[in-house]
């Protein structure tokens, strides 16, 4: 934290000095300081209706006075974090964050190794960590501290010793990352301490003393599972790397097999839970997909030769299968990839060819999304672990669409289970529903895309879709959705080449299902785009609405779609043209667009540039004191250096919306100087593209490279365009179809609502509306009110959600930096969610 130098004796008795300093502890005490004068001035206000800030993992769950010092509450406590069960990408990102901001709390943190057997071992399996001790682990799949299948964890004799370790070393905070078996039997050892303790005083293996002070045990879940078989969260830890893992082998598949116009079934894993192969046959337009949750019909065999040869009569070369390998038909039976083979090559006679894929899913290198949710996840766990008391129930912290919650553990093993039961009792659509909305969504617009029988009956309506701004990956996701969506309502689709120049001078034309076959895995514009706004030619695009009979736009893009949407609005006084339903659906890599928390092509942006920073990291591990200045894009916004920053580990993040000044670049040097004294001889830090118009990435980089002389030597990566290319995340692939589908359904019921006397009249505010995500859920918004939330000069949101999240980073990178401890989350309930379920 900067101070300002110490003046005369003199001047430090004036009374506006005294003043400032009454000001400046006042301040202080409210948590407003944070690493210099500067950030303090301009840090956001809170505001509880912004998303993200009620659970959010960075604005703090706290029901204490806002003078309490978070660097204190864990101050004479001691945690415990281990890994149990199979492991998962991303479980290193959440032993990290849990160890280092247990460390910030004045904790003293400890490193259970090979789970819950080294729990019941003790000794060294029991270790100290340190703040090093966690370094270059981000990067790294598996769990460094290990995991175990535990027998003896299982008796009441295992237990209690592992009980005993515990209390030796003081240890009553237990932070558990795992699935449900794991969390499971963390539950049973709470639930059973008080009894474990008194037979080891009986046993006369503790003293009175020792078991009073550990006289109840707190325990934190975090989940760790490739499948996403927990219910009560949307995404678990390792989920999304897993997923990264099978698109990279479906898209290396598909070219070959379209060489040879083969069919492939691909077993992917998920022994009770269908997540990764439904979402997997979404990402890819796979032709049918098994799942243990949904057995196919009866006399399913006929029904999929027939999709097969459908596909292949629109002149398909290629077929995919998803198979789960849990799958079953409605009796029971395994349905395997052999039997599918077999099945398919002796009816069809198609050259067909089978892959497991198998634990490759869980190997790899974590995803940016995984190691964001898992460092947000790790901090929210120390912070329950800290406010936890005797009655406190466990707890599993969790994801709910943009939101961090806590849920009762065993509500989420309950439910868990009932979707067992549901199964087993052939109760298939209650086991989908138990599995939670994320999974309920997936599967139905799974199934709304695959159902390929366009309805002869015709809507006679025309929806045009055209694509603005720079390009992203996800943006051909989002029309191959919008496309085939229409379809299935019965309408006619357009597209419009390059942007809103192409719809002023008329390069519109029909776009059918077989227009947009294999676009969901290619990246950037196949309608192709450009940053040209309608206000410049706005009476030849009202001619060609009318020419061409358009009663309903999609505009699919960034800022430029945003504000050309809203020029449009504003014109429709002037042009009668114009008064039709018109939806906005954000896609851009700078995460800048009005009215939504996620833009489509984000996410295969930060995994980009978090690839690159662990190749920038890995080069100076050889040459040591080295320091990497990274540029990224953004315009304006700092979501993509921030969030980047998380995923990658570094140092800092400068950014627009956070001011600074020469002295926060002076304290960030000092920093780095203090870091090359550890063990950790390496920096990186990140700069948004206009996050300062003086202080360029030039600039930082030549200060550094002074101020750093004989300390650490610097280097800088501009890493430009490469950010917007590359074939789509499957975050990316999932979201724009999800977006695309929804837009369709809610223009076709705004149609209906504007039809009056035989034409399309649409001129109230709620007929031109932004999709987007919000805390839980996608919503529409006018236009017309999300002007008002705009900084047009700067092209953002006047709030931003992820601003939030800074704090963390800079926690994480050993900033001495305040969190807000003023909130409270309540314990939500998933039991609720079973209410109509028999």
């Amino acid at each position: 934290m900067w101070y300002p130098g110490v003046p005369s004796a003199a001047w430090l008795l004036s009374v506006p000095l005294l003043a400032w300093l009454l000001l400046w502890l006042r301040k202080k005490r409210q948590g407003c300081n944070d690493l210099s004068t500067s950030e303090w001035e301009n840090k956001p206000t809170s505001n509880s209706d912004e998303p993200g800030v009620t659970a959010g993992f960075c604005s703090r769950t706290m029901a204490q006075p806002p003078s309490t010092d978070p660097t204190k509450m864990g101050a004479g406590r001691s945690i415990a974090v281990l890994t149990s069960g199979g492991d998962a990408q991303g479980m290193n990102a959440a032993v990290r964050a849990t160890v280092r901001v247990g460390i910030y709390t004045g904790a003293k943190v400890y490193f259970v190794h090979e789970g819950y057997q080294g729990l019941v071992d003790g000794g060294d399996n029991i270790r100290p960590a340190t703040w090093e001790s966690v370094s270059m682990m981000l990067q790294l799949g598996g769990t460094v501290i290990g995991s175990a299948r535990c027998q003896d964890f299982r008796t009441k004799e295992g237990r209690t010793k592992a009980a005993c370790n515990l209390v030796k070393l003081g240890i009553t905070n237990l932070c558990v990352i795992g699935g449900d078996g794991s969390l499971t039997g963390a539950d049973q050892f709470r639930t059973e301490w008080s009894e474990l303790l008194a037979i080891l005083l009986k046993a006369g293996k503790v003293t009175s003393a020792e078991a009073k002070a550990s006289s109840h045990l707190n325990i934190v879940g975090m989940v760790g599972s490739i499948d996403n078989d927990f219910c009560g969260t949307d995404m678990t830890i390792g989920t999304d790397s897993a997923l990264h893992r099978i698109i990279e082998i479906v898209d290396a598949i598909t070219t070959t097999a379209q060489s040879h116009q083969r069919t492939f079934i691909l077993e992917v894993m998920g022994r009770h839970c269908g997540y990764l192969a439904c979402v997997t046959a979404l990402a890819c337009g796979a032709d049918w997909v098994f799942i243990p949750e949904m057995p196919p019909e009866d006399g399913w065999e006929e029904h999929l030769c027939r999709r097969l040869t459908e596909q292949r009569g629109r002149g398909s070369r290629l077929n995919i299968i998803i198979v789960a390998e849990g799958a079953m038909d409605r009796s029971g039976k395994a349905i395997t990839c052999d039997n599918i083979k077999k099945l398919v090559s002796t009816k069809l006679g198609f050259d067909t060819r089978t892959t497991i894929l198998g634990h490759v899913q869980r190997g790899g290198t974590p995803s940016a999304f995984d190691r964001i949710l898992a460092s947000r996840m790790g901090v929210e766990a120390v912070m329950a672990l800290l406010e936890a008391t005797p009655e406190t129930p466990a707890c599993v912290v969790s994801l709910s669409g943009n939101m961090a919650v806590r849920l009762p553990l065993m509500e989420c093993v309950q439910v868990t289970k009932d979707v067992t039961i549901a199964m087993a009792e052939g109760r298939f659509d209650d086991a989908v529903m138990l599995r939670g909305k994320s999974f309920e969504n997936n599967w139905n617009t799974y199934k709304m895309l695959a159902h390929v029988h366009i309805p002869e009956k015709k809507s006679n309506i025309n929806i045009a879709i055209l694509n603005v701004g720079a390009p992203c990956a996800g943006m051909n996701a989002a029309v191959r959705s919008t496309v085939r969506a229409g379809l299935l309502q019965g309408h006619r689709m357009l597209a419009v080449h390059d942007s809103f120049d192409g719809l002023a001078h008329g390069l519109i034309e029909p776009i059918d299902w077989s227009g947009v076959a294999g676009w969901t895995g290619k990246g950037g514009s196949n309608l192709g785009t450009k940053r040209a706004l309608p206000q410049d030619f706005m009476d030849e695009i009202s001619l060609n609405i009318a020419k061409f009979n358009i009663h309903a736009l999609v505009i699919i893009g960034g800022f430029e779609a945003f504000a050309g949407g809203l020029q449009m609005v504003q014109a429709r006084e002037k042009f009668e043209e114009l008064c039709i339903p018109i939806v906005v659906v954000p896609a851009t890599v700078s995460n800048n667009v009005p009215g939504s928390d996620f833009s489509i092509g984000a996410d295969t942006a930060l995994n980009t540039i978090t690839m690159t920073c662990d190749r920038i990291k890995q080069s100076a591990a050889g040459t040591k004191r080295r320091v990497f200045i990274v540029e990224t894009m953004g315009g304006h916004c700092g979501y993509l250096a921030t969030m980047a920053g998380l995923a990658s580990g570094a140092d800092f993040a400068y950014i627009y919306e956070e001011k600074f000044n020469i002295h926060d670049l002076e304290l960030n040097v000092e920093h780095l100087v203090e870091k090359m004294k550890t063990t950790v001889k390496r920096g990186l830090i990140l700069r948004n593209e206009k996050s300062n118009a003086n202080y360029t990435t030039d600039f930082i980089f030549n200060l550094y490279s002074e101020e750093g002389k004989g300390v650490f030597d610097c280097r800088k990566n501009v890493l430009g365009h490469m950010q917007q290319g590359g074939t789509p995340s499957p975050f990316d692939r999932n979201f724009a179809t999800k977006m695309g589908i929804k837009a369709v359904l809610w223009l076709t019921d705004k149609l209906k609502d504007c039809y009056r006397h035989g034409r399309i009249f649409a001129n109230s505010p709620d007929s031109a509306c932004v999709l987007g995500m919000k805390k839980r859920s996608l919503v529409f918004q006018p236009l017309s009110e999300l002007k008002d939330l705009t900084d047009f000069e700067h092209r953002i949101p006047k709030i931003q959600w992820w601003l939030k999240l800074r704090p963390i980073l800079k926690i994480l990178a050993k900033y001495k930096t305040d969190l807000d401890t003023t909130e409270k989350a309540e314990i939500e309930h998933v039991i609720k969610t079973r209410a109509g379920v028999p």
